[in-house]
């Protein structure tokens, strides 16, 4: 996820990913609307608010659902939207740290650290990424999910597998 070759990647990414899509894996999370008006539900061993910062923490086996996205980790920052005219508690993204693992549906992606940017939609996976569709698995070291445009492009020594179907 290097941006030294990042058009090249992108290129490779995107004639892969055409024949993943012709193979029936579709772009992941695809499914999932961006979330800056869903209801956030988070489980964790302990909580650590800063009011300066204006960000809580939550700490030791963090499970947050948001919609059909569930995410978990061992750490997550909640950093809350401060510009004028956001609703009181509105989350502008959530930062994960270690053992990070998004599901939503058959779709899975697991990494280092990410940071989901609700109200834009974005999330960026980093480090030993892996996504997982089915039967069918993508790894590198940087992930980058738009969901409103239903895009992605993985970065830095991409692999790959894909199941093929027989025309019997």
């Amino acid at each position: 996820m290097k941006f030294g070759l990042l058009a090249m990647v992108t290129l490779v990414f995107s004639v892969l990913s055409n024949l993943a899509l012709a193979q029936g894996v579709q772009v992941p999370f695809a499914g999932l609307a961006k979330g800056e008006s869903q209801t956030v539900e988070v489980a964790a061993d302990g909580l650590e608010i800063d009011q300066a910062s204006n960000s809580a923490v939550f700490i030791g086996n963090v499970v947050i659902g948001i919609g059909d996205l569930r995410l978990a980790a061992d750490r997550v920052e909640v950093i809350y939207a401060t510009e004028e005219g956001a609703a009181i508690g509105a989350i502008r993204a959530l930062r994960a740290n270690g053992n990070v693992v998004f599901t939503s549906g058959n779709e899975a992606a697991e990494s280092d650290t990410a940071i989901y940017e609700i109200e834009d939609g974005n999330v960026l996976m980093e480090g030993n990424v892996i996504l997982t569709q089915g039967p069918n698995a993508l790894s590198g070291q940087r992930l980058r999910i738009d969901l409103n445009a239903g895009t992605a492009v993985m970065e830095g020594r991409v692999q790959t597998i894909f199941q093929t179907t027989g025309n019997e």
